[in-house]
């Protein structure tokens, strides 16, 4: 129904129900002559202060199909307020005021008002909309947001989801019954109620829900067939993205256990605004990462450096419309890390302010395959990009590094070591301020187990894991992001900064949560262990252990310096190693990664 349309009907309706009240109220009180003087002016009194206080309150732009206690009361004033109104020109036409005329009016007034907005709703729900759901759905949490999206579901015709009850622990919720659903037990209960009832899903409705609480919730969840969904995070809901009724698969990003860490906006926003950054590796994971999670601070110029042109392009797409908006020149490059020449003249063309180099080799047992690259890409490229730096007066250089550059046995961590002391020695000889920051694996990036996983179980198993007690950290990609740029504002020089992660994750936890996720059981698709690869550790290390210092230069984050940098040891490496075998080459720069090992002593920096 049109506004207009609704606005005639209830402007006719409102106008019989203050005629009925002043009439039934006569009747009511026995108030003689009925068709008096007073009669008159009371009745033609209330519809023009009955429209007044309408009009100041809109109701008649309320949806009353979403009515709650904000539009009853709003009914209560504009009903109060008329009558009152009524009393008062009585008195000063009349000079008395009928009180038993006036509050049986009131009553019969306010009753009528409400009861025909009831009404409605329940004609509307009743007959108007023809809803059959057929997928019985448990909401997890009675609080405010499971009751928005119980409500959500209820009013919305296209909804699949029939919202059958809640679940939730508070002690003080059990056994009640929230608009007409009842509160069914605890999550320990879930297992039982699913199977008892019949229920085909199941939408955690609980947006400030700590990840181990999710992960507790999820594991009883996953012991039923129904379909767990979540509604989207808070900020998302906070901010307009999405509506609270739009329910998303649970990721295994929600089930680390761990709190991300937090950024500080506003030293971000002063550092990079207004600047000229460049990022390498721009196309990749990574990289590309970086690249989003700049443009909202709006630099002025934003330079995208890769190798891979697909790559690039893509990510070019991507932002090129949000860049525009904020007035950001976005400059795709294709160039190799490798080619000093061309990197040179990239930095002295664009003369960037900061530079983040996420550009590396990062798969493990590849670089066991092909070490020459690894030197190539790892060193080489770090060495070529840091010494342009140098040259061309760029003030702060920021490098990706790994958690497998501590205590190496891979190649690939090996010349993530020794690149990261490439960078302390720059920092010695430079006024540019050059950082490294070290990571753990990056779920959802490129070589990442997750997407292997996800194929493996696409095509019905089995999930292979290397072996039953591999274990790593994790984090997430916009969270490693955020963590490069934060390092960029907290550098002094020469720092390694080091996320601390949290308690490590065993590969084979998280290959059952991502079965579990997908909806199979473990038995469907089966686990397979293979073995350790080589160059892999079962577990990885952030620090060493004489490296951890007390005092955190920013929450969660800790830094560390070399001792003694073997940079003449890395040149005479990167001269020689063409003429050397790959087993040669593993040998060596694993041999010279692990001679160096942080010093006992931590460059303490106050947040």
């Amino acid at each position: 129904m049109t506004y207009a349309k609704r606005l005639t009907v209830f402007v006719l309706v409102d106008s019989l129900i203050a005629i009925s009240s002043v009439l039934s109220g006569l009747t009511i009180i026995q108030f003689h002559p009925v068709y008096s003087e007073t009669m008159l002016f009371s009745t033609v009194c209330l519809l023009i202060c009955h429209y007044f206080f309408s009009s100041i309150y809109k109701l008649y732009k309320k949806a009353w199909e979403y009515a709650s206690v904000h539009e009853l009361i709003m009914i209560i004033k504009t009903v109060t307020f008329s009558v009152l109104l009524v009393g008062g020109f009585q008195f000063i036409l009349f000079k008395k005021v009928d009180v038993r005329f006036l509050v049986v009016t009131g009553l019969l007034y306010l009753f009528l008002i409400s009861g025909s907005r009831l009404m409605w709703r329940l004609i509307r729900d009743t007959y108007i909309i023809k809803w059959e759901p057929n997928k019985r759905t448990l909401i997890i949490g009675a609080g405010s947001a499971g009751i928005m999206v119980a409500r959500q579901l209820l009013t919305n015709k296209n909804a699949e989801l029939c919202p059958f009850g809640f679940i939730d622990d508070s002690p003080s919720k059990q056994g009640l019954d929230i608009l007409g659903m009842p509160v069914l037990g605890g999550v320990g209960d879930i297992e039982n109620i699913v199977e008892d009832n019949q229920i085909t899903n199941i939408v955690i409705a609980i947006p400030s829900l700590s990840k181990k609480d999710l992960n507790r919730i999820f594991v009883e969840c996953s012991k039923t067939n129904a379909k767990t969904q979540t509604i989207p995070m808070l900020e998302d809901l906070m901010t307009g993205k999405v509506s609270v009724s739009e329910f998303r698969d649970v990721q295994v990003e929600d089930l680390l256990g761990r709190k991300p860490v937090s950024l500080d906006i506003a030293s971000i926003s002063e550092f990079i605004k207004n600047n000229t950054i460049l990022v390498t590796g721009a196309g990749g994971s990574i990289g590309s990462e970086i690249c989003r999670q700049i443009i909202p601070f709006q630099p002025s110029k934003l330079i995208l450096l890769g190798h891979g042109e697909n790559s690039i392009y893509s990510i070019n797409n991507e932002l090129k419309e949000w860049a525009m908006k904020q007035d950001i020149e976005l400059i795709p490059v294709i160039a190799d890390v490798q080619d000093f020449e061309r990197i040179q003249k990239v930095i002295q063309t664009y003369r960037p302010s900061v530079v983040y180099h996420a550009a590396a080799h990062k798969h493990v047992p590849l670089m066991e395959e092909n070490p020459e690259e690894a030197i190539k890409n790892n060193l080489i490229g770090t060495k070529n990009m840091a010494e342009a730096c140098h040259s061309q007066g760029v003030e702060t250089f920021v490098m990706v590094s790994s958690d497998k550059a501590v205590n190496p046995t891979s190649v690939m961590g090996a010349t993530k070591r020794l690149a990261e002391m490439i960078i302390q020695h720059m920092d010695s000889i430079s006024l540019t301020r050059f950082v490294a920051v070290r990571f753990g694996n990056v779920l959802g990036s490129r070589g990442s187990v997750i997407p292997l996983f996800k194929k493996q179980i696409q095509s019905g198993g089995p999930v292979t894991v290397t072996h039953p007690e591999m274990q790593r950290y994790f984090m997430t990609i916009p969270e490693a992001s955020r963590l490069v740029l934060q390092a960029g504002v907290l550098a002094k020089g020469g720092e390694i900064f080091v996320l601390d992660m949290g308690e490590p994750v065993k590969i084979v936890d998280l290959a059952e949560n991502l079965i579990r996720l997908s909806g199979h059981t473990i038995e469907e698709i089966g686990l397979t262990f293979t073995g350790v690869r080589p160059g892999e550790k079962l577990s990885e290390e952030l620090l060493n252990l004489n490296e951890r210092h007390e005092e955190q230069v920013y929450p969660h984050i800790y830094i560390g310096k070399t001792s003694q940098i073997l940079i003449q040891e890395i040149n005479e490496l990167l001269n020689q190693f063409l003429t050397l075998s790959s087993d040669e080459i593993k040998k060596r720069v694993v041999e010279m990664a692990n001679r160096n090992s942080f010093s006992e002593k931590l460059l303490s920096v106050s947040s």
